[in-house]
C-alpha cells in the first residue's frame, strides 16, 4: 500500500506545551559572589571555635610528645642519628617561630592603619587642626620606609606649613599620597572583577566560580592592603577578607540590581546573552564591589577630597570587550 500512514493516537496521548513541566528558575540561585560572601562572612558558633582550638592544642601536643619521644629514642639507639633528628626539629621550630613573627607583624601593620584612619575620622568630624597634623605626621611615618612614597612626602612636607585647615590638609595628603595608591589599587580591583566574569562565563565546570571568586577576591583584597602599607600575612589576609565581607553583608550591599547591569550590559543583558555571560556581568560588579569596600577599610584616609570609586565605572573598565552591548 502506498501513501501515508495515519496513526490515531488517544485524546490523553497527545503532548501539549501547555502540559509541560515548567523550567526551574536559574536567576533566583545565588551568584557565586553571593555564596562566597555568605561562607565568608558566616560567624562560627562558641561549640564550633572550642571544638577547632582544642582540636589544634591537642594535635600540637601529641605531635610534639611524638617527637621528643622519637629523638630521645635515636639518641639513645645512635647518638650520631639522635644529634641530626634534633638539629633538623630545631631547624623546623625555629622556621614556625619565624612564619609566627611574620603574622604578628603582619597583624600589627593592619593595626596602624586601622588607627591611621580612625584619627582621621575624627580629625574630620572635628575639624581640629591639631589633631589633623597628627594625622599627617602619622602617615610620614607609616610610608617613611617606601621610596615610590619619596615624592609625595616630600610634596606634602611643602605643602603642609601654608594650610590652616584640617580639611584643607588632609585634602592635600589625599591629593598628594593617596592619589597615586588609589589608581593602583584600582587597577587591582579591575582585574579581579575581569578575571571572575571570564572565568564565571567561559568554565562550565561546576563550582569553578565560585573558587574562582574566592581565590581572586583574598589576592585582590591582600594585594589592596599591600599597597596602602598593610601588607598582611596569610591569617591577615583571611581576617581582613572576612571584615570586609561582613561589612558588605551587614549594608546589604552584596546584591546587584538590574540598574547596574544594565548600565554595563546595555540592558536587559539576561535575556540578550546567555546564562553564563549575565552570571560573569554579576558576579564581576560584585567582586568589584567587595574591592571598592576593601579600598574603604585599607585605605589610611576616609574618601573625602578624593570622590569614592564607582562600581559601574570600574565594571565598565574591566570588562570592556568582554560582553558586547550589541
Amino acid at each position: 500500500m502506498k501513501g501515508p500512514v495515519l496513526i490515531d493516537l488517544d485524546e490523553a496521548d497527545v503532548a501539549r506545551p501547555a502540559a509541560a513541566p515548567a523550567v526551574p528558575d536559574v536567576a533566583d540561585a545565588p551568584a557565586a559572589m553571593q555564596t562566597v560572601a555568605a561562607i565568608a562572612a558566616r560567624r562560627p558558633s562558641r561549640l564550633a571555635r572550642w571544638f577547632w582550638s582544642l582540636l589544634l592544642a591537642l594535635t600540637g601536643f601529641v605531635v610534639s610528645l611524638a617527637a621528643w619521644d622519637y629523638v630521645n629514642g635515636l639518641l639513645a639507639r645512635s647518638p650520631v642519628l639522635g644529634m641530626i633528628a634534633f638539629g633538623l626539629v630545631a631547624l623546623f621550630c625555629l622556621v614556625l617561630a619565624g612564619i609566627a613573627l611574620k603574622e604578628i607583624a603582619a597583624f600589627a601593620r593592619l593595626r596602624r592603619l586601622d588607627h591611621v584612619h580612625a584619627a582621621a575620622l575624627e580629625a574630620v568630624g572635628s575639624g581640629d587642626l591639631a589633631a589633623a597634623r597628627g594625622v599627617i605626621k602619622k602617615l610620614d611615618r607609616l610610608y617613611a620606609g617606601r621610596e615610590d612614597m619619596t615624592w609625595g612626602r616630600a610634596r606634602l612636607a611643602e605643602q603642609s606649613g601654608d594650610l590652616l585647615d584640617a580639611d584643607g590638609l588632609l585634602g592635600v595628603a589625599e591629593t598628594t599620597l593617596l592619589a597615586p595608591l588609589d589608581a593602583r589599587a584600582m587597577r587591582e580591583v579591575e582585574a579581579a572583577a575581569r578575571q571572575v566574569a571570564t572565568v564565571t562565563a567561559i568554565v562550565p565546570l561546576a563550582l569553578a566560580d565560585v573558587f574562582t571568586a574566592l581565590t581572586a577576591n583574598l589576592r585582590m583584597i591582600r594585594r589592596i592592603a599591600e599597597i596602602y602599607g598593610g601588607r598582611a600575612g596569610t591569617f591577615g589576609s583571611w581576617r581582613l577578607t572576612r571584615t570586609v565581607l561582613t561589612h558588605l553583608v551587614a549594608t546589604g550591599a552584596v546584591a546587584v540590581g538590574d540598574d547596574l547591569i544594565g548600565s554595563i550590559a546595555g540592558g536587559g543583558v539576561l535575556s540578550k546573552v546567555s546564562r553564563r555571560f549575565g552570571e560573569g556581568v554579576i558576579n564581576g560588579a560584585l567582586t568589584a564591589r567587595v574591592g571598592v569596600a576593601a579600598l574603604e577599610v585599607c585605605r589610611p584616609l576616609p574618601f573625602h577630597a578624593q570622590p569614592r570609586p564607582s562600581v559601574t565605572a570600574l565594571v565598565k573598565r574591566a570588562l570592556t570587550g568582554l560582553f558586547s552591548k550589541a
